[in-house]
């Protein structure tokens, strides 16, 4: 089909952010004092069981992933924002109280109010419980939490003035989820009715309708057909 002549109602803008609209997770790391970090973020995507993170370089995230290969990516639902809120611009760097010009990504959050809190869990009124496999705590009000380890770190922007971006490779090695929104009658499926993801668009903090629009052409497809690029089913039953 040739394409047709530019639409009247389509307009050419320059937009500063690319958020149309992603979850927002709350990935937990382990600090060098053994204490855990939290950072909330939503340049996040899966394929598999792997998941792609977008991070700045800076970030105490970034540093603690990329010195412990483990974190956690915990999933909030659409009525965590307290706590959601209560991390946003918060960072676990204490280099934020001395960043200068030139310094970038750093500088940029010492100028918007990032402030430095060593304890996230407390300023946010979460509970950490400790995971089966990997170090970084799991965070009990999150409905989904995912233990993962570090597998690639793939620099961003190479090609641009902007440094210090990375998108990092984790891979799902145990996924826990409250019984709220387990499929019933099924062992390793999330009843999409049931889960109420937190969803960033645009910063601004948005939750799914919680009704389907339309049928999936691509839900004809069984979940289980999918197995070969994801986990195994593990022998244990695990409640």
């Amino acid at each position: 089909m040739s394409p047709t002549a530019p639409s009247s109602n389509h307009d050419t803008i320059s937009p500063a952010i690319f958020y149309w609209g992603t979850p927002v997770v709350l990935i937990t790391t382990e600090n060098e004092d053994s204490t855990f970090n939290i950072a909330p973020m939503s340049s996040a995507f899966w394929l598999g069981n792997r998941c792609m993170l977008g991070l700045g370089g800076i970030s105490q995230t970034t540093i603690n992933l990329l010195r412990t290969k483990q974190c956690v990516l915990n999933l909030p639902s659409d009525d965590m924002t307290d706590a959601v809120n209560a991390l946003a611009r918060t960072t676990g760097s204490k280099e934020i109280l001395t960043a200068q010009p030139g310094e970038g990504y750093k500088y940029f959050k010492r100028m918007n109010g990032y402030e430095y809190v060593p304890d996230k869990f407390g300023r946010a009124g979460l509970t950490p419980i400790q995971s089966d496999i990997v170090r970084p705590a799991r965070i009990a009000e999150c409905p989904a939490q995912m233990e993962a380890e570090l597998v690639g770190v793939y620099e961003m922007a190479r090609d641009a003035d902007t440094k210090g971006f990375f998108t990092l490779e984790v891979r799902v090695v145990r996924t826990h989820v409250h019984r709220e929104i387990r499929m019933e009658g099924s062992k390793n499926r999330i009843d999409p009715d049931k889960w109420r993801p937190m969803i960033m668009s645009f910063q601004e903090l948005y939750g799914l309708k919680g009704k389907v629009v339309d049928e999936s052409v691509l839900a004809r497809i069984g979940e289980e057909e999918y197995r070969g690029f994801s986990n195994s089913v593990e022998v244990e039953e695990r409640n």
